[in-house]
């Protein structure tokens, strides 16, 4: 490394600088480098100095030393700011692909060196992720159970569940909707797993169906969606999955109040071990973009005229 700085910066004096060193310690380096190959470094009586071969060869892999060594610098610097690194983020279907994926690309576009790598998961599938030290973070809702000593829970959006509809549905038409005018229409079921799937068992059974319509099950946030708008069926979904997707005027919200589960969207993270910068950075801008999205969302629940439950 010495040698090659050497020979790049044209003197030993300055060699020595470019890495922080003083000339006397450089020079005796040279020196016992000189002694252990038996040859000589320099070609004498040149200045500036000039390689022998065999010099020219050493500094060759001299040079890659000091790339290397200033990659594993900027790794650690990174790491330790935060701005470098691969964050593991584990959380469920809808709102990773409604909300949290849109985060992710505006972060990104903030943290360019930061990698994300996303699964879906819910929140059986995130704990034990979490405990396996296979993601850093977790986006799920979390009800009335707490999420245990081990772990870390930051709220980040309250439940509230909808019944999303297709923009022209016949229902949007009537004036007030009651329970009975939504048993005569099918129903999709959300993902396995899915506290949505025990949210729709309680709507159904508060507007007196005892059995399921499902006519469509398992799919992804955007073949629901596609569903939805060919068809008359309804879907339970929560409230800021609908109004991340306003502007696309495919599905909208049927103005009618069902009964609310005790949940809130949040952060989970292992309590305690080594911290992640990179991934304290993620769930800070997701923090802080929730702080702003939920004003928004509440202003567009306002401007719904609900009817009565």
């Amino acid at each position: 490394m010495q040698l090659a700085a050497v020979l790049d910066a044209g003197g030993v004096s300055e060699g020595a600088a470019m890495l922080g060193l003083t000339q006397p310690a450089v020079s005796r380096s040279l020196s016992m480098l000189e002694a252990r190959v038996g040859e000589p470094l320099f070609v004498k009586g040149r200045r500036p100095l000039q390689a022998t071969p065999l010099a020219a060869q050493l500094a060759a892999q001299g040079r890659v030393i000091i790339a290397a060594s200033r990659q594993a610098s900027d790794a650690v610097q990174g790491f330790v700011k935060g701005s470098k690194g691969l964050v593991r983020l584990g959380g469920v279907p809808f709102f990773m692909d409604a909300i949290i994926s849109r985060m992710i690309g505006e972060f990104q576009g903030r943290e360019p060196e930061i990698i994300v790598q996303q699964s879906y998961m819910n929140l059986p599938e995130v704990v034990a992720a979490l405990e396996g030290d296979q993601i850093d973070l977790g986006i799920v809702a979390m009800g009335e159970v707490s999420s245990g000593p081990g772990f870390e829970f930051t709220e980040i959006l309250h439940g509230r569940n909808v019944v999303a509809c297709r923009q022209a549905h016949p229902l949007l038409r009537k004036r007030p909707i009651e329970a009975r005018d939504m048993t005569t229409y099918p129903w999709v079921a959300p993902l396995p797993g899915s506290p949505l799937m025990s949210d729709l068992q309680m709507i159904l059974m508060s507007i007196g169906m005892s059995d399921l319509n499902i006519r469509y099950s398992g799919g992804s946030l955007m073949s629901v969606v596609n569903f939805l708008t060919e068809t008359d069926a309804l879907a339970v979904l929560p409230f800021s999955v609908v109004f991340a997707l306003r502007d696309s005027s495919r599905i909208t919200v049927l103005p009618y109040q069902i009964p609310q589960p005790n949940r809130a969207l949040g952060i989970m993270r292992k309590a305690g071990g080594a911290r992640n910068p990179a991934s304290d950075r993620l769930a800070n801008h997701v923090t802080l973009a929730f702080d702003s999205l939920r004003h928004a969302i509440k202003r567009h629940e306002g401007a719904v005229v609900w009817g009565h439950s």
